[in-house]
């Protein structure tokens, strides 16, 4: 359920419908806004101290990014994850981080490895301490140390462009799947094979590591759908 205030550092010069558009966009991305919670216009202008105008034109924005959709008789609410949505996103993203790490495995210098391992001790200090925002940063800067190391520019354009798809799951996977140990073990094992330049196994590790995500994925929206039905 979305909070009274939202955790977000406002761009003071920015336009007031972009501060909404982006507040909103955050909020569904962090999962402050759930999938199928309703986006009540009057009820988010009095939380945002906003009038109803920029809400609405926000509404629209985040509808044709796929974050919000328009159902009869009820109005706007957050999209749901879909199965083929998440197997669509995370089969590219599988083999971008394949490829990233084939390429990464030629060109990463002890800067590049020094920041991975940092990335995956900060990430289980993260983890034993239950921080799920500090875990997703951490998680964030592993892989973006890698496709930056690739120094493939298209490559991280690609990257950089399924970012915001990406991060709805690697919200939900962290937060409600509880394997910040998995993550940890294959994230360990990518920079060992990576510091042995061996291209095949950072390959099949990269791809592994995120076909666990997609399992673990959809198990759990699974369990959230036969819990939907049980209500």
């Amino acid at each position: 359920m979305i909070e009274d205030t939202y955790n977000m550092k406002i761009n003071e010069y920015l336009p007031l419908r972009d501060i909404v558009f982006q507040t909103l966009r955050r909020a569904i991305l962090t999962g402050e806004l759930e999938p199928g919670e309703r986006l009540m216009e009057i009820q988010l202008g009095e939380r945002l101290g906003v009038s109803r105008t920029p809400i609405r034109e926000a509404i629209r924005k985040l509808e044709l990014e796929g974050l919000v959709i328009m159902v009869p008789r009820k109005g706007a609410q957050v999209a749901h994850f879909t199965e083929k949505d998440i197997q669509d996103v995370l089969e590219v993203r599988a083999a971008l981080e394949a490829l990233a790490a084939k390429i990464a495995c030629k060109r990463m210098d002890d800067r590049s490895f020094l920041k991975l391992q940092l990335a995956i001790t900060e990430y289980d200090y993260a983890a034993r301490d239950k921080d799920i925002e500090t875990m997703i940063e951490k998680d964030v800067e592993f892989h973006e140390t890698i496709f930056n190391a690739s120094q493939n520019d298209k490559l991280i354009q690609l990257f950089n462009n399924l970012r915001e798809q990406v991060h709805r799951y690697r919200i939900a996977y962290l937060k409600n799947t509880g394997e910040s140990d998995t993550v940890h073990a294959e994230h360990l094992a990518l920079l060992e094979a990576l510091k042995r330049r061996d291209e095949t196994l950072a390959e099949e590790i990269a791809t592994k590591h995120i076909q666990t995500q997609c399992v673990s994925i959809m198990r759990f929206i699974k369990s959230k759908a036969s819990e939907g039905i049980q209500e």
